[in-house]
C-alpha cells in the first residue's frame, strides 16, 4: 500500500503517510525494527515507483478524506525502509505540494551527509531524525548500518541541516536493553548542539527483529529525560513509550490525567500533589497506581519524579 491513513499521531496530528520504499530496503538493519528484518541493505540512491503513480495513490487518500471531511495536517513519508533511498524523492514532493498540506519526513538520518539529500529534506515542512547513539561501537550495535556508513559523517551532517533548515526538526532516540554506559550524557551534549525543535525519547511497542531486544528499563528512560531535558528544556523532551491516548487534555478524571501526563514525562512530587488537591484526590490514588503496576516511582538529582509504567512491566 503506498497511501495509507490518515491516521493519528502525537507528532504530527492526524497524518496521511507514503510509503515509497517496497519491504524492507534500508540503509540500516536496526536490532528493534518492528517491520522486521531489513531484507535488502542498500545506500545507493535508486527509483522505486514512478513519482506520478504515488502522487495518483496520495491524491485519491486525499480526495476520500475531503470528502468525509477528515482533517489531514501531513503528508507523512513513513515507508517499510528507508525514505531518502528513493531517487525520486525531489519528483515526489514537487508534485505533493500541489495538494497544499505540510509534508514530513521520517528519516534514519544515514545518508543526510550527501548534498542531494539534504537539499531534498529542505523541501519538507517536518524532518524527523533518527539518534540512537553518538560513538561507533554502540551505534553498529543498534542500527547496524551498512559497512560503508560513517556515523561521524552522519552527525556532521546532521548539525549541517539544521544550520540551513526553516522547518520543524525533531529527534527520535529509540532506548532498548544494552549497557548505555555514558553514551546518554554524550547524545544529551549532541542534542544540545543540534537544538532540535523536540527530542523524543522511545521504546519497543511492536515485537522487534531481534528477539533478545526488550524496552530499556524506566529509570533509564527517566536518566534520558532528565539530561536531554537540562540542555535542552523539559517543554522541548518527550517520551513516545506506546501510550495511546491523549496526554494532554483534562479528563477529569485524576487517575486518568496522571497516566496520560507522565505517558508523555516524568512528573515531580510536588507537581503530582498540586494535581491532586486541584481534583481533592490524596495520596492513597499514587500509591494504589504503584501497586497496581500503573506507576512508577523514580529518584534523579535527589527529587523524586513519577512516570507511567512500560506495558511490558506491568503486573498482570
Amino acid at each position: 500500500m503506498i497511501a495509507f491513513g490518515p491516521v493519528p499521531s502525537r507528532r504530527l496530528g492526524k497524518s496521511l503517510g507514503v510509503n515509497n520504499i517496497p519491504d524492507k530496503v534500508c540503509s540500516y538493519a536496526c536490532v528493534y525494527c518492528q517491520i522486521g528484518r531489513t531484507l535488502r541493505m542498500e545506500v545507493e540512491r535508486r527509483p522505486f515507483y514512478e513519482p506520478e503513480f504515488i502522487f495518483e495513490e496520495v491524491s485519491k487518500k486525499v480526495e476520500e478524506a475531503r470528502m468525509k471531511d477528515e482533517r489531514i495536517d501531513y503528508i507523512t513519508f513513513v515507508p517499510d525502509g528507508e525514505p531518502t533511498l528513493d531517487l525520486n524523492l525531489s519528483r515526489e514532493v514537487e508534485m505533493l505540494k500541489s495538494l497544499g498540506i505540510p509534508l514530513a519526513i521520517l528519516t534514519n538520518s544515514s545518508l543526510i551527509w550527501r548534498e542531494d539529500v539534504k537539499e531534498e529534506l529542505f523541501d519538507f515542512d517536518f524532518v524527523s531524525l533518527k539518534l540512537d547513539a553518538v560513538t561507533e561501537s554502540l551505534w553498529r550495535r543498534i542500527d547496524r548500518p551498512h559497512k560503508s556508513l560513517s556515523l561521524e559523517r552522519i552527525l556532521d551532517g546532521m548539525l549541517e541541516f539544521r544550520d540551513d533548515f526553516d522547518g520543524t526538526i525533531v529527534t527520535e532516540t529509540m532506548l532498548i536493553n544494552v549497557d548505555y554506559g555514558d553514551e546518554l550524557e554524550r547524545i544529551a551534549d549532541f542534542l544540545a548542539e543540534l537544538k532540535p525543535d523536540k527530542a523524543y525519547i522511545a521504546v519497543p511497542t511492536r515485537p522487534p527483529a531481534e528477539k533478545w531486544v526488550e524496552p530499556a528499563k524506566e529509570d533509564l528512560i527517566n536518566l534520558a529525560y532528565q539530561l536531554f531535558s537540562e540542555r535542552l528544556g523539559e517543554d522541548r523532551v518527550e517520551y513516545l513509550i506506546g501510550y495511546e491516548g491523549n496526554a494532554f487534555a483534562s479528563t477529569g478524571n485524576v487517575e486518568e490525567d496522571l497516566l496520560s501526563i507522565t505517558a508523555v514525562h516524568p512528573m515531580r512530587e510536588e507537581a503530582v500533589r498540586e494535581l491532586l488537591r486541584k481534583a481533592g484526590a490524596d495520596w492513597e490514588t499514587v500509591e494504589r497506581l504503584i501497586r497496581e503496576g500503573k506507576l512508577i516511582e523514580l529518584e534523579y538529582g535527589g527529587k523524586r519524579f513519577y512516570m507511567r509504567a512500560l506495558p511490558s512491566r506491568r503486573k498482570p
